[in-house]
């Protein structure tokens, strides 16, 4: 369906731009190309070519207007994207911020309650949509009671599916309009001990209680929270809901084992990606001392 991009990929501006090109040429369509342009600690674009920005929470908690910056902030990421051939980025991280949630995690959240993560996410949202950038809301029900790293171990929400469902799920019901949306590897232990990934009742919950009618991705298979082959781990995702999968180590054989056990789309989850990429619209022309000032502004 389309590409991820890593800082391992990425040096100069004029390299991501053959890059970008190229990744496009060798599949002949206008595939989209995404990356985690978060800032803070998850920014794969980096000074001294791109601006540096402060983590999510931290601006959350700094701005005199925590709406308006974000909308500003994610129009100039916005633009640094489209300047380089990227048009979708996956922001906004809707999980909220907890005394425990794990430090992979809490500073790149939004807020710590459900309202102030919403509203956040949905200033983002505009910000890359005015920018020409689809945004994909993450991680799908909620990954905020995260007391471990996914990236290397498998995360358990102890709390009642109930309590689940009035709190961590709130922020992704609340932009279930969004085009986008990827998953959590993450155990709710009332709908059995698989990840919300692999899980068909926590796809469901993602459909119906929360109603996301979006395109669905995995979050990456690479990760350790993830157990069994890749193959399998594909599988299992596509046979649980999820629409696309999304594998980031780069390694060539597990992209061709990835590639054969997902299989092609179905006819749902290929009119739901057409949908989400109908969105893409040129880059508008922005002025990014203006908008810079403006932000610099708002965060004192």
């Amino acid at each position: 369906m389309g590409f991820i991009l890593f800082a391992r990929n990425v040096d100069t501006p004029d390299q991501l731009r053959r890059l970008t090109a190229d990744l496009r040429d060798s599949v002949g369509w206008d595939a989209p190309v995404l990356i985690d342009q978060e800032g803070g600690r998850v920014q794969r674009m980096r000074a001294p070519h791109w601006r540096e920005y402060l983590p999510p929470l931290d601006q959350a908690q700094s701005a005199t207007d925590p709406e308006a910056a974000f909308i500003i902030r994610y129009k100039m990421i916005a633009a640094e994207l489209r300047a380089v051939g990227i048009d979708v980025n996956c922001v906004p991280t809707l999980d909220i911020a907890g005394p425990e949630t794990h430090p992979f995690l809490r500073n790149r959240c939004l807020g710590t309650t459900p309202e102030e993560v919403a509203r956040n996410g949905r200033a983002v949202a505009k910000g890359c949509l005015a920018g020409g950038v689809l945004p994909v809301m993450k991680h799908m029900p909620g990954h905020g009671r995260a007391t471990l790293d996914s990236h290397k171990e498998l995360p358990t929400a102890d709390v009642p599916l109930s309590e689940a469902t009035a709190w961590d799920f709130a922020p992704f019901r609340a932009l279930a309009d969004l085009p986008i949306g990827m998953t959590a590897h993450m155990v709710f232990p009332e709908a059995g001990p698989r990840p919300a990934t692999q899980n068909p009742a926590m796809i469901d919950m993602i459909r119906t209680d929360i109603g996301f009618g979006g395109l669905l991705l995995s979050d990456d298979l690479s990760m350790e929270a993830l157990s069994g082959g890749i193959a399998d781990r594909a599988a299992a995702s596509v046979a649980a809901g999820c629409d696309v999968v999304l594998h980031c180590n780069g390694k060539g054989p597990e992209m061709e084992a990835v590639a054969a056990a997902a299989g092609s789309l179905t006819d749902p989850a290929r009119a739901r990606v057409e949908t989400a990429l109908s969105l893409r619209k040129p880059a508008p022309d922005v002025d990014i001392a203006a908008l810079s000032a403006e932000l610099e502004a708002l965060l004192g």
